[in-house]
């Protein structure tokens, strides 16, 4: 059997990892590597700044005290996971659509396994009820990804539906569509006065045309969005060339 490297940005305790684990491993020899506590959030980024701990709670489960990044980067390069075959990120409680793929702590470690050229995905559930429906169709895209691999710096981002199995349409290829949020700062004061704050925001509008990944999910199909990692803008180059830049 080849093996997957499991993590997330929920913690190694969260109820989809351990669902995900269990559906995967019926097939391949299963590895966690995940944070000791919720990520949600961190994004893409890497901890730098201390020392890393790494402790292995129950067999072939491993708590790092870092970001979904850095539980990819030690599982990998500190030889955790003795050289997976893929990375699957997941399952998140919650979507990772549109624009939240910038934010995602579940997207960014499939994004690092993709650097580091392993077949790389994320998966996410759009509640906290039907793990076992995103976990079926990890199992699908993995036997498919096994085979087919992906191309060089492509990674999935996969939203399910929060529904039954039997009641999923399917599983549709999408785009990613664009979410605008007003987001807002919220001061507030603690009992001796001082003042914290919370930042939060609300959709305020929506850019999902009908191939698109919140369109998909929101008619009850699985979506599965490439995503790569070359950001270039490659229509701008033509107009930056255009300000003739000098010094």
């Amino acid at each position: 059997m080849s093996g997957i490297l499991l993590t997330n940005d929920d913690g190694y305790f969260a109820e989809g990892i351990r669902v995900l684990r269990d559906a995967l491993s019926e097939a391949w020899d299963v590895t966690i590597v995940a944070p000791d506590r919720e990520q949600s959030g961190s994004g893409h980024s890497v901890t730098l700044n201390h020392p890393l701990r790494v402790h292995e709670v129950e067999p072939g489960v491993h708590m790092v005290d870092g970001t979904p990044t850095d539980c990819v980067l030690m599982a990998v390069r500190g030889h955790i996971a003795n050289s997976p075959a893929a990375v699957v990120s997941g399952i998140n409680r919650g979507p990772n659509i549109g624009d939240d793929v910038t934010y995602s702590g579940t997207v960014a470690a499939a994004m690092e396994g993709a650097l580091l050229g392993i077949p790389s995905l994320a998966v996410s559930l759009t509640g906290t009820a039907h793990f076992e429906t995103a976990a079926a169709v990890t199992v699908e895209l993995m036997r498919r990804l096994m085979v087919e691999g992906l191309p060089v710096g492509v990674l999935l981002n996969v939203n399910v539906p929060d529904v039954p199995l039997g009641e999923l349409q399917g599983i549709q290829i999408t785009r990613q569509s664009r979410r605008t949020y007003s987001d807002q700062v919220v001061q507030r004061e603690d009992p001796r006065g001082r003042p914290y704050y919370w930042i939060a925001g609300d959709i305020t509008s929506r850019d999902a045309p009908d191939d698109s990944d919140f369109a998909s999910v929101s008619n009850g199909y699985a979506s599965v969005t490439p995503l790569h990692l070359d950001l270039t803008a490659y229509s701008a180059i033509a107009e930056l060339h255009d300000w003739k830049l000098s010094l």
